[in-house]
């Protein structure tokens, strides 16, 4: 997560708006934001109905986590890139961007 807050200007540069999304708690993602230096960009919770916004993506494991996910979605709400990776990788942000451009036309 820190690594799309230091590249959040080019993010704005393809008019994206970086979220993040858990299905922790607001406390436990406030706790999270904070032992990172701070995030500022959105955070939001998944945490009640659990999930429902993971599984609505096909996230959500049985066991009740989520998959580690990247979505894109433009501005008509159609998903228009999705990686799933194992949780201690990190897609670099380049993967992003070249994904942004296509779309930008």
């Amino acid at each position: 997560m820190p690594a799309y807050e230091e590249d959040l200007s080019e993010f704005d540069r393809y008019d994206a708006q970086v979220l993040g999304l858990s299905i922790d708690t607001i406390p436990t993602i406030k706790a999270f934001a904070k032992s990172l230096g701070g995030i500022s960009y959105p955070l939001l919770s998944d945490f009640w109905p659990h999930g429902h916004t993971a599984l609505k993506y096909g996230v959500l494991r049985a066991e009740g986590f989520t998959e580690r996910a990247l979505f894109i979605v433009d501005k008509k709400g159609i998903i228009r890139y999705i990686d799933i990776h194992p949780i201690g990788d990190q897609p670099k942000n380049s993967v992003l961007f070249e994904e942004l451009q296509k779309i930008e036309g």
